[in-house]
This record gives structure tokens, sequence and C-alpha cells, in this order.
């Protein structure tokens, strides 16, 4: 098998392991999907940037080990609406809700 054969193989087999994970059938969606995840991320982590300033946040004031676990605490709960929001936008909110749902219900507590 040639070097471009198994490339191609990999890529294919990549994208069909997140087709069959998440239950999507067509390449398209899979690739709308990658690309709301890259734009959300993009968004939250700029968007963290003006709250973190307005909290008095400023990265060269208090000390890394304080300023970024805050910022990353920030920017998840952003990350998830927005991924929610753009996820719409995008027509994935059936896909992003239950995507949504099962992440958040990952934190619950379980007695």
């Amino acid at each position: 098998m040639s070097q471009s054969t198994q490339t191609k193989n990999a890529k294919t087999n990549f994208a069909h392991k997140f087709m069959q994970r998440w239950g999507i059938n067509s390449h398209r969606q899979l690739i709308i999907i990658l690309i709301v995840f890259s734009i959300t991320g993009s968004a939250a982590v700029i968007l963290a940037n003006p709250i973190t300033h307005l909290l008095g946040l400023e990265r060269g004031i208090i000390s890394p080990w304080i300023f970024w676990p805050i910022r990353i605490l920030l920017i998840f709960p952003i990350y998830q609406f927005m991924l929610i929001i753009i996820g719409s936008l995008f027509g994935q909110f059936k896909f992003f809700w239950a995507f949504e749902k099962k992440m958040l219900s990952r934190f619950r507590h379980k007695p």
C-alpha cells in the first residue's frame, strides 16, 4: 500500500470514527460541526478578554497562578453557551443540545 493511500485511509477512518460516535450520517454535517467547534473555541477565548478586564483581572497586575485558572474557569461557561448559539446558527441545534446535555451530565454528582 502506498504512503498516500495509507494517509487517505487514516483520514477516512478518523472521519468515520467521529461520525459513528456522534451519530452523524454525512461528511458535510461533520465538517459543519468541526467548524462550529473551531469558531466557538476562538470566540470564547476572545470574549474572555473583556470579561476578565471588567472583573479587574489584568494579566500583568495579578499573579499568573491566579489569573490563568480564573480565566479558564470563565472560558468554560462562555464556551458552553456559545456552542449552542453558534451551533444553532449553523443549523445544528439538535446535535449541540444533545452534546451539551451529555457533557454537563458528567459533572453531576452521582451518589
